[in-house]
């Protein structure tokens, strides 16, 4: 038998997590000196508490441990629960994984204040264009809220279109308004050139006015990693004597399947101040 201090190292854990476990009934000791009340545990007792150690460490509750090493859980539903954590750690993957970009983002925005050429900003004048769009509300104009939204539309529009027969006949625009709500939310329109008669339907096709003037850059880069560029693009358009008139479109001019080359164009209506 081991002493709870040797069982301890041996199974990577502190003294005090077993006396933890011991009074919660999850891990007993093998035998308790009824003299001196020491605790020891047995060799054999090693696999339930790596059991314990993995399940918590996948996020279950001290109950849902005790009822699985105690066999009170069925092997259907306890796979269905390792599932469910499964998907769960995936997603808060992925969360800190889109927020890391972000950090990054803003982090290449911050170095590159005053660095960043301006030389490749130019004003444009933009025609109509008619495009097919769906439309859904993100929480903010942040890139990590308007990604989540913007993929998906234009992954439905696209099947949209397939179903009713209208090819693209141009590139995608994307462009942004405040939410009718409020509260800092933006309407996300996805669209893509056509050559199609206005409708609305499952996807609405629509002219976009022209715009008289808008400063424009190219991005080159995932859109999550848009900032610096937009925050360059602001400063031309306050040092050369403009201010903004809306948001920028944006204007996917090569989409592969890497996001990070991508090349999109920034159209930001502009009126002089």
């Amino acid at each position: 038998m081991f002493t709870i201090g040797d069982f301890a190292r041996h199974g990577r854990v502190s003294v005090r997590m077993l006396r933890h476990y011991d009074a919660t009934g999850l891990l007993r000791p093998a035998h308790v000196d009824p003299h001196n009340g020491y605790r020891h545990y047995t060799a054999a007792q090693l696999a339930r508490l790596n059991r314990i150690i993995a399940l918590k460490d996948l996020g279950f509750t001290l109950q849902q441990v005790h009822d699985i090493v105690d066999e009170k859980v069925g092997a259907e539903e306890l796979r269905g629960m390792l599932r469910l954590r499964q998907a769960e750690l995936e997603s808060a993957v992925a969360a800190a994984g889109a927020r890391l970009v972000q950090v990054e983002a803003r982090l290449r925005a911050i170095e590159s204040e005053g660095r960043m050429s301006v030389d490749d900003v130019v004003i444009k004048n933009l025609p109509a264009v008619r495009v097919a769009e769906l439309t859904a509300t993100a929480e903010s104009f942040g890139p990590e809220d308007i990604g989540p939204v913007i993929g998906p539309l234009y992954d439905e529009l696209f099947r949209l279109l397939g179903a009713a027969g209208i090819i693209p006949t141009g590139p995608g625009v994307a462009y942004y308004e405040d939410a009718p709500e409020g509260g800092g939310r933006i309407s996300v329109h996805a669209g893509v050139q056509v050559c199609a008669p206005l409708q609305d339907g499952p996807f609405r096709v629509l002219d976009l006015p022209p715009v008289e003037q808008a400063a424009t850059v190219v991005h080159r880069g995932s859109m999550d990693t848009v900032l610096p560029t937009a925050q360059t693009l602001a400063r031309w358009i306050d040092a050369h004597g403009y201010r903004s008139a809306g948001y920028p479109r944006e204007i996917n001019l090569e989409c592969p399947e890497n996001r990070d080359e991508w090349v999109t164009e920034l159209q930001a209506p502009v009126v002089r101040s």
